[in-house]
């Protein structure tokens, strides 16, 4: 890939658009898309930007003023789902960073997916190591053993 190509990858940002005493979102955001969600975190009087990586699991209430979304990213192995209100002042932006085709509506199977991955990597591991040390211990016979061989 040249460095043209990389320089020109895309990332869409959901704006906020104006209207008549309302705000709403230009919702461009669907389930199955990886999005980075940019958080105001305040602390000790400054306030910073966080960024939440992951995918959208799920879309509630449409475009209401109690929608949310679900985030769900993987953390030092562990999954973590988080639930974002979409009219939250503490979003600043979020980018839609990997569109996704999905066929449902709501992916909780994603969860599911994710552990048996999991497992079976473990597995596979665990049968690893095994087969390794069976190759290199050898059966040795206790003292007493030794005795009535003889």
């Amino acid at each position: 890939m040249t460095a043209a190509k990389t320089a020109t990858k895309k990332t869409k940002e959901i704006k906020l658009v104006k209207t008549a005493n309302k705000s709403i979102k230009d919702f461009d955001m669907r389930v199955g898309d990886t999005v980075k969600v940019h958080l105001k975190i305040q602390e000790k009087g400054k306030t910073r930007i966080q960024i939440f990586e992951g995918m959208i699991l799920t879309r509630n209430h449409g475009t209401e003023k109690g929608a949310t979304f679900t985030v769900r990213k993987n953390s030092l192995g562990y999954g973590v789902e988080r639930i974002f209100p979409l009219f939250s002042p503490l979003i600043d932006k979020v980018e839609v960073v990997r569109r996704a085709k999905v066929r449902r509506a709501k992916l909780y199977y994603i969860r599911d997916k994710a552990a048996k991955e999991i497992s079976k990597r473990m597995k596979m591991e665990m049968m690893r190591t095994d087969s390794s040390k069976g190759v290199k211990e050898e059966v040795e016979e206790t003292p007493a053993e030794e005795a009535k061989a003889e």
